[in-house]
């Protein structure tokens, strides 16, 4: 150990010592050599006599015998189990440190005199060492849509259909029934810049700076279509996400396809596809439009999200513009440049589905 490269500082110290002793060095000596106080050479000297060399290389357990019992650290994690707005506070979760004053205030009220002083690392070291994790929280989304079941085997059967009719397609002309994924990306904001972005190069910054700042111009909202069968991409960029503008879009979707064609749409249960006004219009053309609707909070059985995620990533990121008709005009743009090279998106796995009712 005396010659260890990963032992500790002090366990070396300590063989140094004991192994200079048994060579017949004295306590000035072996404290010259070692480099410490000669009355810490004694200590460990005296160690290993009376108890062995075995003993005298390792430190004596140290730190005071715990005084909290397992009744006292149940009661303080019951309270961090609790809430502070329950005791009376304003607060929502609680803080070590609240928690703490708290544990102070109603350890001897509670028969539990020994969390009478307890501090933020009493707080800590009963969480740490606890079966439950009270002071963190972990967020779940409570499955509200009864047919949640139903709505979902309804899509995947769609794009399994999809999927067969990509395999196989028709022997002659255009199916008589074209599906698409709808999906709305509301809050989409044009940013002017306050000051030039500044480029890269010798001598500046290695990457592009930019201002922090900007200037809000007011947010877009893009409603696409995203064609199933050759990945075309049908949009609009709105100011707002109405009735109205749904109405507007699906016009477009009317104007787009052939007059004898089926136009079966995956959409969600937005207001705006299932207002009064809506229902009206697509009560003009009978049979044009049929609706899938996929359930309350299943937005990831909508293939269109894909598409929107990919536009995030691509031509919206980072955008700034000198206007609102900039933005949308660029928004339009990159959609062109998606439909100049479309991608088909197919769902890949599909479980054993029966027929829906």
């Amino acid at each position: 150990m005396a010659a260890s490269r990963t032992a500790s500082r002090r366990e070396v110290q300590r063989a140094r010592i004991l192994l200079g002793y048994r060579a017949g060095q004295n306590f000035s000596a072996l404290s010259r050599t070692v480099g410490i106080r000669r009355r810490i050479v004694d200590k460990h000297v005296d160690r290993a006599l009376a108890a062995g060399g075995a003993v005298a290389l390792r430190d004596r357990p140290h730190g005071s015998v715990p005084t909290i019992p397992p009744d006292a650290k149940a009661w303080g994690l019951s309270v961090a189990c609790t809430q502070p707005k329950d005791h009376g506070y304003a607060a929502e979760w609680w803080t070590r440190s609240a928690l703490a004053r708290h544990v102070r205030r109603q350890a001897r009220a509670a028969g539990h005199p020994s969390l009478a002083r307890a501090v933020k690392p009493t707080v800590q070291a009963i969480l740490r060492d606890a079966p439950v994790r009270p002071h963190k929280i972990r967020y779940y989304l409570e499955r509200r849509d009864p047919e949640f079941e139903r709505k979902m085997k309804a899509a995947l059967i769609v794009y399994r259909e999809v999927a067969d009719l990509l395999e196989q397609p028709p022997a002659t002309g255009a199916p008589p029934m074209v599906t698409g994924s709808v999906e709305e990306k509301p809050g989409v904001q044009a940013l002017a810049p306050t000051s030039p972005d500044l480029p890269p190069g010798p001598g500046g910054h290695p990457e592009v700076g930019r201002d922090y700042e900007s200037r809000r111009l007011g947010p877009a909202s893009i409603l696409a279509g995203l064609d199933l069968h050759d990945g075309q991409v049908i949009a609009r960029v709105e100011r707002r996400h109405r009735s109205r503008e749904f109405i507007g879009w699906l016009q477009d979707l009317d104007a787009h396809y052939p007059p004898e064609v089926t136009l079966r749409r995956i959409l969600d249960n937005h207001s705006a596809h299932l207002s009064k006004e809506t229902m009206a219009s697509l009560a003009t053309r009978p049979n044009r439009f049929l609706y899938v609707h996929t359930p309350q909070h299943g937005s990831w059985l909508n293939l269109v999200e894909t598409l929107l995620g990919k536009m995030a990533r691509t031509f919206l990121r980072g955008m700034r513009v000198a206007s609102w008709a900039e933005l949308k005009a660029r928004i339009l743009q990159g959609i062109a440049e998606i439909n100049q090279a479309p991608v088909v998106h197919r769902w890949r796995k599909f479980p054993a589905l029966e027929p829906v009712q």
